[in-house]
């Protein structure tokens, strides 16, 4: 079935044909007329009176010329017809000679294919998750400066970045669950992705200049660089306990249990070293009051410094979740014993077979987890995920009690971890990863078990994305040594800027050697 508006088009063209060809006929017409007119007599039987005066030759030639004249004007008119007809015959022929498309048919607009549009959608997901993070590290800094209230507006648009964030990785995780099926339905949700990681950016990019505007670094260079330096210091002196903490930690709990957050102290410290050399040179570039480098310079140093931070949170946090694990695996096999007790007296609802199944595979599981509480140093996480996973399917509220507790509790942590190798090596982790983690995130208060598998899964694509693409290190044309550390050039695009797409990268001197 052909569109009205290619319909329209052919109309419209024959419209204009038939107007040409009347114009041609009503001129041709006209000049017969005159033609006609001069040769006829009127005879209505009356006299008619001779000459005045003159020969007959001179009465011969005013005849002639009077023919003459009438035939000039009547030829006129049919060659202006004709030469209009010409024209507009030449110009159609030419325009229909350079048309893209024959036919007059419309050119129909392009539209991506499934692929490119897929492609398409994954791109802006890393873009807008990265400018999310960065957005809340450099409002971090900000906020040490000037106060909660100060930055309000740039927290309101933060958090509606965030939850337009969050509903395009849900839809993703959906459209990469088969949901919906159809191919249109299918483009309408890739569409719908890059929808919302534009109105993210948009809403980061909105108050990009009210950052720029609070922070005024050009004035106010001094006061930023000692709330960098200060938490520095800070970072600097967490270490030394970082380390002491993860000795004691491979002396009381199995490998296992630090795994997580193995070299977190080793790399914080590479960070640690870097942000020196650039306080330094920025300190150094401020006193020769030249304000641009001495910027460039504060924002790689804080950059690293958020980095840094990172590791060393994560590896405290893991402490206090070993031990809160620790306290909580006697409570928890309990609550497990109480519920394989419960399945083998009450009625399920499922077949016999796989009922007597699942006990089986959880009396299995909580016996494994006694021996290891008994023949020396364990994973006290590791134990509670086995007790929740073997216990689960045989409890109705799986949220509920100790159970829920310790579900949540290995839940979060996971996510925690699969959280910190995505913000420290986000250059190199792709889309599906940062999916995944957002939906473990979304999943943790409705299902802590299947939060933990999606944090689990997150983890490792995010850490295969790093193995593929590496964490090299590279150097400016210039000379002067940079670093990727995490993924992140971080002394070529500012990790503590505020804004979307169109504003990350302002001021950043990514074109300008330090």
């Amino acid at each position: 079935m052909t569109s009205s508006l290619f319909w329209g088009r052919q109309r419209r063209a024959t419209s204009h044909i038939s107007v040409r060809v009347a114009h041609t006929l009503l001129g041709g017409l006209a000049g017969v007329v005159w033609l006609v007119l001069p040769g006829m007599t009127f005879d209505d039987g009356a006299a008619v009176a001779g000459p005045r005066a003159g020969t007959a030759q001179q009465i011969q030639a005013q005849e002639d010329g009077s023919s003459a004249a009438d035939l000039v004007l009547p030829l006129l008119v049919v060659g202006a017809a004709g030469a209009v007809a010409g024209y507009t015959y030449v110009r159609r022929t030419r325009r229909a000679r350079t048309r893209t498309t024959p036919g007059g048919a419309l050119v129909a607009p392009w539209t991506p294919s499934t692929g490119e549009l897929d492609a398409q959608a994954q791109a802006l997901l890393v873009t807008a998750d990265d400018c999310v993070r960065t957005s809340r590290a450099g409002l971090g800094f900000v906020e040490a400066r000037f106060g909660k209230s100060a930055v309000a507006p740039l927290t309101a648009a933060l958090r509606d970045a965030e939850g337009e964030l969050r509903a395009a990785f849900r839809m993703r995780q959906q459209y990469d669950d088969g949901v919906p099926e159809e191919p249109a339905a299918r483009r309408h949700a890739l569409a719908g992705v890059v929808g919302r990681c534009e109105e993210a950016g948009r809403r980061l990019d909105a108050e990009a200049a009210r950052f720029d505007q609070l922070r005024a670094l050009e004035k106010g260079l001094g006061e930023a660089l000692e709330v960098a330096e200060d938490r520095f210091r800070a970072l600097a002196g967490r270490t030394g306990t970082v380390e002491a903490l993860l000795t004691d930690w491979h002396e009381r709990y199995a490998p296992s249990a630090t795994a997580p957050v193995t070299g977190h102290t080793e790399q914080a410290k590479d960070r640690l070293v870097f942000a020196t050399v650039r306080l330094n040179q920025s300190r150094q570039c401020a006193d020769r009051a030249e304000t641009e480098r001495a910027a460039l310079h504060l924002c790689a140093a804080e950059g690293a410094i958020a980095q840094a931070a990172i590791f060393l949170d994560g590896v405290e946090r893991l402490g206090a979740a070993l031990r809160n694990a620790e306290a909580l695996v006697p409570a928890a096999l309990t609550g497990a014993e109480a519920e394989l007790a419960r399945a083998r007296k009450g009625p399920a609802d499922v077949p016999a077979g796989e009922l007597w199944a699942r006990i089986l595979h959880a009396d299995g599981a909580l016996a494994v987890v006694r021996d290891e509480r008994t023949t020396g140093p364990y994973d006290p996480l590791g134990a509670l995920r086995r007790i929740v996973r073997s216990a689960g399917p045989l409890t109705t509220e799986p949220t509920a009690g100790v159970l829920g507790a310790a579900a949540l509790l290995v839940g979060r942590t996971a996510i925690s971890a699969a959280d910190d190798v995505v913000a420290t090596h986000r250059g190199a982790v792709g889309a599906v990863a940062r999916t995944r983690l957002a939906e473990a995130a979304r999943l943790l208060t409705e299902d802590p078990t299947a939060a933990a598998e999606y944090a689990g899964e997150a983890r490792d694509l995010a850490e295969q994305d790093v193995r593929v693409h590496g964490n090299p290190a590279t150097e400016h044309e210039s000379g002067v040594a940079g670093a990727i550390l995490g993924g992140v050039l971080l002394d070529a695009e500012t990790p503590t800027t505020f804004g979307g797409p169109r504003t990350r990268a302002r001021g950043t001197g990514a074109n300008a050697p330090l």
